[in-house]
């Protein structure tokens, strides 16, 4: 792999000529006069006085060549509709919203919460932000409206946007009410609450005065024009919060140039989409996947974006597939979790439509296992490029670069560091980097490359003390993840570093230990926690979905299994069966809640579960 090897070690020791070249896939209103400034680490700002517009490079640089070209494509099995704009159609709407939101107050450096289901109104809205210079901070629908405040005192809002209510599996999930709930308990609530009525709230209440109905200003504002607001590359593009289990909800701040460059330059290089083609991903927009790879980077790069609401499985589980054939999508981009729910479902579905037209299935947000990576890209008969990063990098760290050179896909691993991002495995005490083999953090020297965090919004200091200072004597960023790296340089990540097990003085990390139970031929997926005992510290506890439950699979069996994986030492004390694993609606395993329940603790705040009904099944699983 000499080709991409030079060309990652070019990004390292050239890094400003390097990100110069890549810098010429978007517009510049006005050229920047540095290409990095790190003169105050471990902060970088990058392309330093050069002044563009994220909403004019994902629209309105397109609009002569490919005007009349699907841009967004809104598919919802939930309400079984289907809308699509065109980019002209696009620009008219988010000029449209650009217009209403400055008639509300709105203006540059404001920051906008949006709090909304999985349609297009939303996406007007966070590209009318990012055109008129104001700084949006979508929050997943999940949350309750105790996260919400806290989100929206810490933001401190001019405007709120919202809907009425959002469908999941059929059943409708309240927006406008939580909203109301949370702004009460907010110290800083927003002047103003523009709200989208889908119908789906029978009993909507509107707060006078503050609430502005979407429809009844939006008519007021067709046909609007509304000019880019040219914006300095280092300014906040977005803030989005992470859900940290304990504390405040850390503000992850994105600038504006950086992130343009770093997707633009990652649409070519790593998911090779054309302009013209169609990619297909099925986050949710309150994620960071949703945001770099639902909005921003498709449209960019001319691409048609495809934002889905539904499940994987309703009303089969051949609904993703059906899609890739009726929209020819070239690149597609999911989560394991998501793929391990299709592996218990008939293997026919993938049969039974023409996917001739993907390139690439891309996977990310939790650790792939093997088994689950090998099915579906035996499946597939595509290349499914496991890859991995994080809220705070806003776009991949590891992965293979097929637009660079096609390097063999290893199952389980995410490849290799990409261009940009000087990865380190250092020793979790000393600080030093470990051999090929050995376990160890994975971290980034500074300067972080374009388009990662550039600070916590606020605090500076939180973002020093929380990414910088774990390794005594160097200042390196630390993802907070175990991996490991192979003789050939594949990265393997092996679960948080606070997901670890200590055996008997063992260091485990669970994704070993899930990936080793998955390896039982009738274990669909499973999720493994760490559980205080009075021997050895701490004991693994297994909880597995079976693909077949008419088989008559015992725990000794599953248990056998990890013996000759991992070795007795990783044998978990229990391996529990049901029918379903507790999840966020983002597809996420609640291990923390599992672990809480069975260690006898309360398992927190759970107003992010998908069905309440796994954890149920968690608890009556635990009964002696």
């Amino acid at each position: 792999m000499a080709s991409y090897r030079d060309f990652h070690r070019r990004s390292i020791d050239q890094r400003e000529a390097f990100w110069a070249e890549e810098a010429k896939l978007v517009h510049w209103q006005r050229p920047y006069e540095k290409v990095l400034d790190y003169s105050r680490p471990p902060f970088a700002r990058w392309f330093v006085g050069g002044y563009t517009n994220l909403c004019h490079n994902a629209l309105d640089r397109h609009l002569a060549a490919r005007g009349d070209q699907p841009a967004l494509v809104w598919i919802s099995t939930e309400v079984n509709e289907t809308r699509s704009f065109t980019f002209l159609e696009l620009h008219a709407e988010v000029n449209r919203v650009a217009a209403m939101m400055r008639s509300l107050g709105v203006g540059e450096g404001d920051r906008v919460i949006i709090y909304m289901p999985m349609i297009p109104e939303a996406a007007f809205a966070m590209l009318a932000c990012a055109r008129i210079g104001a700084v949006h901070s979508v929050v997943f629908g999940g949350f309750a409206a105790a996260s919400l405040a806290a989100r929206v005192d810490d933001a401190r809002p001019a405007l709120m946007v919202t809907a009425d209510g959002g469908s999941r599996m059929g059943k409708v999930v309240l927006y406008k009410s939580l909203v109301d709930e949370a702004l009460k308990l907010a110290k800083h609530p927003p002047r103003k609450v523009l709200l989208f009525s889908r119908g789906l709230d029978k009993e909507l209440q509107r707060v006078p005065g503050r609430d502005v109905d979407w429809r009844e200003l939006a008519e007021k504002h067709r046909g609007a024009e509304v000019p880019c607001a040219w914006i300095e590359s280092g300014k906040p593009s977005y803030i989005l919060y992470t859900s940290g289990t304990t504390g405040l909800p850390k503000g992850v701040q994105r600038d504006v140039g950086g992130y343009a460059v770093a997707l633009a330059s990652s649409m070519k290089r790593i998911f090779c989409a054309e302009a013209g083609e169609t990619m297909f991903t099925t986050s949710d927009i309150g994620w960071v996947v949703g945001h770099s790879y639902i909005i921003y980077a498709p449209l960019i790069a001319g691409v048609t974006t495809i934002m889905y609401e539904g499940v994987p499985i309703r009303p089969d589980a051949g609904v993703w597939w059906k899609i890739v054939e009726d929209y020819k999508v070239a690149v597609m981009f999911s989560a394991p979790t998501a793929i391990r729910v299709l592996k218990k479902h008939d293997p026919a579905y993938l049969r039974k439509y023409d996917l001739s037209s993907l390139k690439h299935l891309f996977l990310a947000g939790e650790p792939l296992d093997e088994p689950t990576h090998t099915w579906i890209s035996e499946s597939l008969g595509r290349p499914v490029i496991d890859h991995y990063w994080q809220t705070e990098t806003g776009w991949p760290l590891l992965s293979a670069v097929p637009g660079v050179e096609k390097t063999r896909l290893k199952m389980g691993s995410p490849s290799f560091p990409v261009y940009g991002y000087d990865v380190r495995l250092l020793h979790e005490a000393t600080g030093k980097p470990v051999a090929d083999g050995e376990k160890g953090v994975v971290a980034v020297a500074p300067p972080l490359p374009p388009g990662c965090m550039s600070t916590v919004w606020g605090d500076d200091a939180r973002f020093v003390s929380t990414y910088f200072c774990d390794f005594k004597d160097q200042q390196v960023y630390s993802t907070f993840d175990w991996g490991i790296r192979d003789a050939e340089g594949y990265y393997f990540i092996l679960g948080r570093t606070d997901d670890v097990i200590n055996v008997a003085g063992h260091r485990l990390g669970t994704r070993e230990i899930e990936e080793a139970v998955s390896m039982h031929p009738n274990v669909a997926e499973c999720a493994v926690v760490g559980v205080a005992d009075a021997l050895k510290g701490q004991m693994p506890l297994a909880f597995a979905v079976l693909k077949d439950a008419s088989k008559n699979t015992g725990a000794d069996e599953v248990m056998q299994t990890v013996d000759r994986q991992l070795g007795a030492i990783a044998r978990p004390r229990a391996v529990h069966f049901v029918t379903l694993l507790p999840k966020t609606r983002s597809g996420k395993t609640l291990r923390r809640a599992i672990q809480a329940l069975a260690e006898g603790r309360d398992p927190g705040d759970l107003t992010t579960i998908e069905d309440p009904a796994a954890l149920e099944q968690i608890r009556k699983a635990l009964k002696p």
